[in-house]
């Protein structure tokens, strides 16, 4: 952060450590919570309780207290009559908890609430998170703002704490569960792990191995410094030796030489390359541009041992690569609005993206919880949008979200923060540097409450400087407006009103600062995402500047298609900004008058790009029906691609699971052009009949297979916190990801019969986990520093007092224990069934000594 976030930051610290010392002390308060059932009635909903213990010299009256918290965002249905205290929903995810009359809590007792709410929670991140009591006078003001640290979720360990209601058919994953999973899977031979991932179009090898015993020449011809200083760099991390590459053109033994030449590799042209390893100690990377040499050099890293490090020989196979990728877009999404990442975290996920052949990042920096890039002309943007505190729902300001608390960048939580103008410019060079395009993304006009309330704290400063002008210019409410609704995230007031021509000056402002950035960086600009999703029904509806803009669109009969009239003026902006426009699915469609959305073929001429997320409910072939209409289209599928859906069911493993589960095989089992092959079951686990269910819906058409620029997978961030976090939603689904969007058709997308088609892809699956479990995962705890990536679980089952054991990546270590110590690389290893005679303690290691989570099977 720079001096400006610093000096906020220090400010802030003192305004912490002033309430301190005044504050009244709760440290003995002690607060549990506990889900009870997601089962219990006939319609969805979720009954939980919390159980506040006062061991302190506080007493709780009335009127003198509130407990505030977050949790993922349900509709509060009610809380029990009998209990002494009511659980309150506000807005987004914030909650709070108020007494009722006569409550009385007093030292040395204990209160429980009972409470429900629609649907389901299944998971510890679940759980209320960032619990803090506001304290009162008997006038009702606030006196005092203390964080709660005596806070224990009850653990998940009956069923009807972990099912979703009564249609989830998704098993929950014990150690019998995994072990049954796993059978289709075995250990296979070194020789059979792919060599490189993602994999490349063609591998031709001799089976003759080179050693290279000193450090190599890096030559290169002109035009390929900046790749050659990369390889020099990337080669002095894994061997500690310094590089210093030179340019040339003549091959020689024991060198690395880059050079670029005109091919193509299955008809590509762009980004493609040839490795050439000769038995002479040379390598060759040839390249059609700078980033087939850039990719050459990263598939070159890839085959080194995963000890190249430390080996005083290493010993490669004699080679030719040929190689390029599937989709011209191969991009991941990484939402640092609702928590924030820093930026050093960035620029390491930009180091990995590259690694694996990912060229966009698609970076969402704005959101209803925060505002994340500076814009100069407007500060409050980040003064006010960027940090999160306990405030009121009306005031400018952006009360807590997702644990977030109520004060702004308090250790271990992720509301506060945003990049500075040089820390942007930072990023952006860092990704050209590896290949990368940054697409930012600004979502308007629905998700956009830090946007609204830093404008209204911009409002309220000139007002009250007596400038009425320069307090409207970029207003962004009609002051008026009583319109009534509810956000997919349960927001009441989270869109812009797009009658106020202010709106508009707005946009261009904050699109102009962010071209600024480009250029100074210089950086390609050439898409801007506009976000555009989940506009709520009944926004626009109750606001007298709509319906004088109304008046004047007689064309439009329902509010909700003013989102196209606001799109059509951003896409007017963009336009002559000679930038290409971009928007979640939501952008190109129109309700009609039966409240169906379909397709707009206003904006299907090339220059508007949706992201499809939508493979669920009916709407799985909207990708193609919009490829179709001639849209270029993104593919980012939820089922498959969707990195914040959590692993699986386990409630132990943090993420949501609104659309399903998605693990690293959904990331990779995925037919880019028929992709209701691989989406074979619904968000609550019920098996599809693809034959029947998807019969009627649009296939893409083989001239506009075109229009699918490529694929892109999501990390939304409501969960997570923090960059080890990050990582492991990340890992290693992004390898499968990275198959997907760069491999070429794998042979299982051809197959029309659905159980030869399975049968092709478990056997193309069980070769991709074994070279995961052997090589990428131990790659990974050093590559660029190290990642906090997932070990899978082991799956285990006793049998007659006979323990059977195995894993999800073959080639993991299962270590075992039978006193009740917890496992440990020096465990006994597991390798065949053996006799035990009570409970038995597991986890899984790699070769670096990374290991899972434990299980116990009894």
């Amino acid at each position: 952060m720079k001096k400006t976030v610093i000096l906020i930051k220090a400010v802030l610290m003192v305004m912490v450590l002033t309430n301190c010392r005044q504050h009244t002390d709760l440290t003995e308060v002690a607060i549990t919570w506990e889900l009870i059932s997601n089962t219990h009635s006939d319609q969805p909903r979720t009954s939980a309780e919390f159980t506040i213990r006062n061991n302190s010299g506080f007493r709780f009256t009335d009127n003198n207290w509130a407990l505030y918290y977050s949790q993922a965002p349900r509709r509060i249905i009610s809380t029990d009559p009998l209990a002494l205290a009511e659980v309150e929903w506000i807005n987004g995810d914030w909650h709070r908890i108020v007494p009722r009359e006569g409550f009385d809590l007093r030292a040395g007792r204990e209160v429980t609430i009972s409470y429900e709410a629609s649907a389901w929670w299944i998971k510890e991140s679940d759980a209320p998170m960032g619990l803090y009591f506001i304290l009162y006078d008997n006038q009702g003001n606030e006196t005092d703002t203390i964080t709660v640290d005596n806070y224990q979720v009850m653990p998940f360990v009956r069923e009807e704490q972990i099912t979703r209601h009564r249609e989830d058919l998704t098993p929950i994953p014990t150690p019998e569960w995994r072990f049954e999973n796993n059978k289709e899977l075995s250990l296979l031979p070194e020789n059979q792990l792919k060599k490189v991932i993602p994999t490349p179009v063609n591998i031709s090898s001799s089976g003759e191995i080179v050693s290279f015993t000193e450090p190599v020449d890096i030559l290169y011809h002109e035009g390929l410094k900046e790749e050659a200083d990369y390889l020099a760099r990337l080669l002095s991390d894994l061997t500690g030796q310094p590089f210093d590459p030179e340019e040339g053109t003549v091959e020689r033994s024991n060198s690395i030489l880059l050079k670029k030449s005109s091919f193509s590799v299955n008809g590509v042209a762009s980004e493609a390359y040839r490795l050439n390893i000769r038995n002479n100690s040379s390598i060759t990377i040839e390249g059609t541009d700078n980033a087939g040499i850039f990719y050459g050099i990263q598939t070159l890293v890839s085959l080194l041992p995963v000890n190249a490090g430390t080996a005083d020989v290493v010993r490669m196979e004699v080679m030719t690569i040929e190689d390029a990728p599937r989709f011209p877009y191969r991009g991941i999404h990484i939402d640092v609005a609702r928590n924030f990442q820093e930026k050093e975290t960035i620029l390491k996920i930009l180091d990995l993206l590259a690694f694996y052949k990912i060229n966009t990042l698609h970076f969402h920096l704005t959101e209803d919880e925060g505002w994340r890039i500076e814009i100069k002309e407007l500060p409050e943007l980040t003064e006010v949008g960027g940090q999160r505190k306990h405030t009121t729902q009306d005031a400018a300001a952006v009360h807590p979200a997702y644990g977030s608390g109520p004060f702004p960048y308090q250790e271990g939580t992720y509301g506060s923060g945003y990049y500075t103008h040089e820390d942007y410019v930072e990023i952006l060079r860092h990704a050209k540097s590896r290949h990368i395009r940054v697409i930012p993304e600004v979502n308007v006009p629905g998700h956009s409450r830090a946007a609204i309330k830093a404008m209204e704290a911009r409002y309220n400063r000139f007002m009250d400087a007596g400038d009425e002008q320069a307090a409207n210019e970029f207003r962004l409410i009609d002051p008026r407006e009583t319109s009534e609704y509810l956000s997919a995230q349960n927001f009441t007031d989270n869109v812009i009103n797009v009658a106020r021509e202010s709106v508009y000056r707005f946009f261009e402002t904050v699109v102009d600062g962010i071209i600024a950035m480009y250029e100074e960086a210089d950086a390609p600009l050439e898409i801007f995402h506009t976000g555009g999703d989940e506009v709520p029904d009944g926004a626009w509806t109750q606001s007298p500047m709509i319906d004088e803009l109304l008046g004047e669109l007689p064309e439009i009969t329902d509010p909700k298609n003013l989102q196209a009239y606001f799109f059509e003026r951003a896409i007017r902006i963009l336009r002559e900004r000679d930038l290409l426009v971009a928007g979640w699915e939501e952008v190109s469609l129109l309700r009609e008058d039966t409240g169906e959305y379909v397709p707009n073929p206003d904006f299907a001429d090339g220059t508007v790009i949706p992201y499809a997320w939508n493979s669920l409910w009916g709407h799985q072939d909207l990708g193609y029906r919009l490829a179709n209409l001639g849209y270029p289209v993104v593919l980012c599928h939820v089922s498959n691609f969707y990195f914040d859906l959590a692993y699986n069911k386990d409630p132990r493993e943090p993420g949501l699971y609104w659309a399903g589960f998605v693990n690293t095989r959904d990331a990779w089992y995925y037919a880019p052009f028929d992709m209701f092959k691989t989406t074979i079951k619904t968000a609550m686990g019920r098996a599809v009949d693809i034959d029947e269910e998807y019969a009627d819906m649009e296939r893409i058409r083989p001239d506009a297979m075109q229009n699918i620029l490529g694929l892109q997978a999501q990390l939304w961030s409501e969960t997570i916190l923090g960059q080890d976090m990050l990582e492991y939603y990340m890992l290693p689904k992004l390898i499968g990801f990275a198959e997907s969007a760069w491999t070429s058709e794998r042979s299982y997308e051809r197959i029309d019969d659905h159980d030869k088609r399975e049968a092709e892809a478990r056997r193309k699956w069980n070769v991709f986990a074994n070279t995961l479990g052997q090589k990428e995962l131990p790659r990974l705890a050093n590559l660029h520093g190290g990642f906090n990536y997932r070990i899978p679980l082991p799956g285990a089952v006793i049998e007659n007092n006979l323990l059977m054991a195995n894993i999800e990546f073959p080639g993991l270590a299962i270590r075992y224990t039978t006193d009740g110590e917890e496992p440990s690389a020096s465990s006994t290893l597991y390798t065949e069934p053996v006799g035990v005679d009570g409970p038995v303690m597991l986890r899984a290691f790699d070769s670096a000594g990374r290991s899972s989570r434990t299980v116990i099977v009894d």
